[in-house]
């Protein structure tokens, strides 16, 4: 199992492990369920009860999941003041309607557990909460700039989970299961989540040191080193685009042999490829960030509003302005007892 710089394992002080685990909508019957099935399967393994858990939202209300499913709570943040973890769970960062309470809040209860952990974007309103500032934290790839740039005190990373002291951040997705794997391992032991593992079906956990398998570098093509490396570039200069004769020298080929690559394991010329990535990361901006468009082009290598306006128009089929207000008005209705900002 992975090693961490965790502080010495909370169950050596508790008989039963009390786990506060806080919902934000949208969120992920996925990573839910990875969660809630860790700590059972750890407790049916031992025969024992060793994690005792509690479902909480912003207010008392059922929340709505990805899938559509409500789901009840038992009872609203404030009311979970008895818990040594605190997990905070969500599929995307939305403002709603008292928010500022419910930071301070969290802020509270945290402070007071032993442990604190975020998955997915539950790791944004930790940082929120003043509660990563200094700490390693694993940060989802979808929007890891925007958050490096909003919470300079953090340290974010692209591996698949982070654990450093008693903060634990994970970017969400099958990765939850990793993190609660070696989470248990370090509370009860790496035979207790090898067991579990094997239950699970799973193969070597990952660690904190996996780099998350963004999408761009996991395509049929991931087996070949040079358009490995050739991505892995791409990704690295956004903002200053490369040009694809500096990538080619760059990864050891020529530009011809680098054309025939992505052609054969991407059916795309390098240039169009690249210009693709560039765009996807802006219209992530877009939604996520409240920059404006101006901005949001120069920071993906454009150099002028029109010209990205221009060519994001050509790929989406859309304007940038129009994509965001898109979007905007897509997530107007509340959902889970919550409204978007």
């Amino acid at each position: 199992m992975p090693q961490s710089t965790a502080p010495a394992t909370i169950a050596t002080h508790l008989a039963t492990i009390r786990v506060a685990l806080v919902v934000l909508a949208p969120c992920s019957m996925l990573a839910l369920g990875g969660i809630i099935d860790c700590l059972r399967l750890a407790n049916e393994q031992e025969g024992r009860l060793l994690y005792q858990w509690q479902i909480f939202g912003a207010d008392d209300r059922p929340l709505r999941t990805s899938s559509g499913i409500d789901l009840p709570v038992d009872g609203a943040l404030a009311t979970a003041v008895q818990c040594d973890t605190v997990l905070v769970l969500s599929d995307e960062f939305r403002a709603f309607g008292g928010h500022p309470l419910f930071v301070s809040t969290l802020a509270c209860v945290a402070r007071n557990a032993r442990r604190v952990i975020g998955v997915q974007q539950g790791v944004w309103w930790l940082a929120l909460s003043g509660l990563l500032d200094g700490y390693r934290t694993s940060i989802n790839w979808e929007v890891f700039t925007a958050f490096a740039e909003q919470f300079e005190r953090v340290i974010p990373t692209q591996n698949v989970f982070e654990i450093d002291r008693n903060r634990v951040t994970c970017a969400g997705g099958l990765a939850v299961v990793d993190a609660m794997l070696a989470l248990i391992g370090q509370d009860y032991g790496a035979d207790l989540a090898e067991r579990i593992s094997e239950h699970l079906i799973g193969g070597p956990p990952r660690t904190t040191v996996d780099r998350q398998r963004i999408p761009y570098v996991t395509g049929p093509g991931e087996r070949h080193p040079k358009l490995n490396d050739a991505l892995h570039l791409m990704e690295s200069n956004i903002e200053e685009p490369l040009t694809t004769d500096d990538i080619a020298q760059l990864v050891g080929v020529s530009r011809r042999q680098l054309e025939r690559i992505f052609r054969l394991h991407l059916d795309a010329m390098p240039s169009k490829y690249y210009l693709g990535l560039r765009l996807t990361k802006a219209r992530t901006q877009l939604q996520r960030s409240s920059k404006s468009v101006l901005q949001i082009g120069l920071a993906c290598g454009f150099t002028s509003a029109a010209h990205f306006s221009n060519v994001y128009r050509d790929f989406f089929g859309v304007t940038p302005r129009e994509d965001r207000r898109n979007y905007l008005n897509r997530d107007a209705m509340p959902e889970g007892g919550q409204s978007t900002a």
